[in-house]
């Protein structure tokens, strides 16, 4: 099922990269389509292979979440990047994912499925990319990197704001209890897994 989904989202993301350029300058459509496939196949490819090292076992999960990594890094420059360089950045985005994942889960964050992996870091990852391996010289690293800290400050006092009103007002948390006996049943009156019982001795 995951595996489809990833499938899924691949497809899509050549409407997504293709699109957004097609109404810029549809001339670079093509390289965009080439770059985009080239970045999610070295992602893919570069996790599993570092996943394989780092744990010794082949994980579908890494793999999956690598060519995703590789589509979010290659998004910001597609129609900048030489083939070559989307096979660069789309295997550093593929080798960053498994390092990601593991720090995530060390520091015990909540993110069952890489989402911060995939999205936050290689979308830095992406965005800082289009400063080093740009073909057009006005894509600086600094000016890539300074939007990158801009959209930091933003998005961590917005949260903050966001967060900080829900936790005083109608709270942001379930009670322990409701963890354990599963939301599902305090939520919608149903199991999502019915043969499923948390074993609490």
């Amino acid at each position: 099922m995951a595996t489809a989904g990833v499938l899924i989202l691949w497809l899509g993301w050549f409407g997504f990269n293709g699109g957004s350029v097609l109404s810029a300058d549809p001339e670079l459509t093509s390289l965009t389509l080439v770059t985009t496939c080239l970045a999610a196949a070295a992602g893919g490819v570069v996790a599993a292979l570092v996943s394989f090292l780092k744990y010794k076992n082949l994980d579908l999960t890494m793999f999956l979440n690598g060519i995703l990594g590789g589509l979010v890094g290659i998004t910001a420059g597609a129609d900048v990047m030489t083939p070559e360089s989307a096979i660069i950045i789309g295997a550093i985005a593929g080798a960053l994912i498994v390092f990601a994942v593991a720090f995530i889960d060390a520091i015990k964050l909540d993110d069952p499925v890489g989402a911060i992996a995939v999205h936050l870091i290689c979308g830095i990852w992406g965005t800082l990319a289009v400063g080093i391996f740009s073909t057009n010289p006005e894509h600086t690293f600094l000016i890539q990197l300074t939007g990158v800290a801009c959209y930091a400050v933003f998005c961590l006092a917005t949260s903050f704001l966001i967060i900080f009103t829900l936790k005083k007002t109608v709270g942001i948390r379930v009670s322990e209890r409701e963890e354990l006996e599963g939301l599902d049943a305090h939520e919608h009156g149903m199991d999502a897994y019915p043969d499923f019982r948390l074993n609490e001795h």
